[in-house]
């Protein structure tokens, strides 16, 4: 493994998050050669929701608590918390605590930070319960909601305080540094400055991002030996795990479900896996397609295709075909629900809606976000063929994907979500909410589907302090879903990654897939 690196000349440029802010990497000891499947769309962790942008959060700023392997609270910007009444919770902050442009983290970054995440457009749905948040002083929030919440610890894993005085003012161009801008460019797109281990040195954009380490970060506790990182975006799955192999890089994910066994028996790889609870599903869009109006048609898309044949073919094992959103152990899982591949009740189904001889439909899925994505969408079409839909199927990077997704762009579209806060609720919340673009609920429902009855049950249950009632009602939810063939559920995604034996990646992974690599150790060879 080689531990030294030189950076290329001139390498901080117009991308580079605050040029005179942030030194170039020179002679480090420890650098991590990594390489995803992509790296994130962009710096500003406001723009989007999503696991690439959170595992940015992790390794550039840190969040007020996070979670442990074990799903517990662990404090971080946020050293001790007090639920004060029903709907007041009072956070004390750490001291001593600078982000990487050298200004104090205080409690007006916290106060700043909240009401940025409350008007973007992928996170004020959730942030829609606290009601205000105040800087009692310095190192003191108190956060209140208009009722009682039960998920006020879950969110603050969401918060990651922005450097305030970095973000203020305007760029340039007259643009204010605090606009959060959809798949386009704006000064924080650009532009980082967070309390986390690591700062960004340069990020070009789908090729390569350089970080170092913060010389000043506060946790000196950490165990983390990392002095930089060097991300390398591979999307071709055999192209990644061969890097690994042959030394080129130390750690990449994930590992695809086909070459497991080869990266398990290698002497120069660790493997690391975990079940996983992403569910990956497909929307059907019924403001696009008319035919998807008919609850019969979408149960004939949900019986046509074979979650357990993807599963164990493209998959190899390495998945849970799906019939519901949360996985076991979730409030809202119900055990008796049962995938229902029958190819025969589902053309009795296009039957009876008028659709025995089909109709085309477009479909779009990314080709590097998931796990065999473009494959998995390929079987998806050919499996809809036997109940005479004919697909005409896109595939696209996930960095043009997403775009495409939030136009809505095809009838059919892919995606993978992981309930960041460990709840049922979550996933209505983003998914099938009937869509509102002021409130933020139903974000990413791609398929228009809308059922006012159980956006007011969830609205219920985030207020029901009451978790035997709370589940209940968010299982009535995933019955309706079911009943109403909402989406078409197809596996939770296991993980796994793999790494160089000196690299000790096991200590800093966890079920959300936000390896905390500020605390990884490389050990000498």
């Amino acid at each position: 493994m080689t531990f030294n690196k030189t950076l290329l000349a001139g390498m901080i440029g117009a991308v580079m998050t605050g040029t005179a802010l942030l030194p170039a990497v020179a002679n480090a000891e420890n650098t991590l050669r990594m390489a995803y499947d992509a790296d994130p769309v962009s710096l500003d962790i406001h723009e989007q929701l999503s696991g690439g942008i959170l595992q940015l959060s992790h390794m550039t700023f840190d969040p007020l608590v996070r979670w442990t392997q074990d799903l517990d609270f662990e404090p971080r910007l946020a050293t001790e918390w007090e639920q004060v009444d029903d709907t007041t919770m009072r956070m004390t902050l750490r001291e001593g605590v600078t982000f990487h442009s050298g200004n104090d983290f205080t409690a007006e970054d916290v106060v700043w930070t909240v009401e940025r995440l409350k008007r973007s457009p992928d996170f004020k749905a959730i942030f829609d319960p606290i009601a205000s948040v105040t800087a009692v002083d310095d190192y003191t929030v108190e956060f209140k909601t208009e009722e009682p919440y039960p998920l006020l610890l879950n969110l603050a894993t969401y918060i990651f305080p922005m450097d305030s005085q970095f973000y203020s003012g305007t760029d340039s161009d007259g643009d204010p540094k605090d606009e959060i801008v959809k798949n386009g460019n704006s000064y924080a797109s650009s532009h980082l400055s967070g309390t986390g281990p690591f700062t960004v040195v340069e990020h070009r954009k789908g090729t390569r991002m350089e970080f170092e380490r913060f010389a000043d970060y506060w946790d000196e506790e950490s165990p983390g030996n990392v002095d930089s990182i060097v991300l390398t975006p591979i999307s071709e799955n055999a192209t990644r795990v061969a890097a690994l192999l042959s030394g080129d890089v130390d750690f990449i994910a994930p590992v695809p479900p086909n070459d497991l066994e080869r990266v398990r028996e290698s002497d120069n790889a660790e493997l690391v896996t975990m079940s996983g609870t992403r569910i990956i599903f497909l929307h059907m869009n019924q403001e696009r397609v008319e035919a998807f109006q008919d609850e019969r048609v979408r149960q004939a898309f949900a019986y046509a295709i074979n979650q357990d044949a993807i599963a164990e073919r493209l998959m190899k094992g390495f998945a849970t075909p799906a019939a519901q959103f949360s996985p076991e152990g979730y409030a809202g899982h119900i055990e008796s629900l049962e995938r229902r591949h029958d190819l025969e009740r589902a053309q009795q189904l296009m039957e009876e809606a008028g659709y025995a001889d089909g109709f085309q439909i477009t479909m779009m899925a990314p080709n590097n976000r998931y796990v065999n994505d473009a494959r998995i969408a390929q079987a998806v079409a050919t499996m809809l063929a036997r109940i005479n839909v004919e697909v005409d199927l896109k595939t696209l990077p996930k960095a043009q994907y997403w775009g495409e997704y939030d136009d809505r762009a095809a009838d059919v579209m892919m995606i993978g979500w992981h309930a960041d806060t460990e709840d049922s609720a979550n996933f209505h919340e983003y998914l099938t909410a009937c869509p509102d673009a002021e409130t933020g609920a139903g974000q990413y429902n791609a398929g228009n589907y809308c059922n006012p009855e159980l956006d007011r049950l969830v609205a219920e249950a985030n207020l029901e302090v009451d978790l035997e009632k709370r589940a209940e009602m968010l299982q009535q939810v995933e019955q309706t879903l079911y009943d109403e063939a909402a989406f078409v559920p197809l596996h939770w995604q296991d993980l796994a990654w793999a790494a160089a034996p000196n690299v000790d990646i096991e200590p800093i992974l966890n079920v959300m897939n936000f390896p905390y690599l500020g605390d990884l150790v490389i050990q000498a060879e």
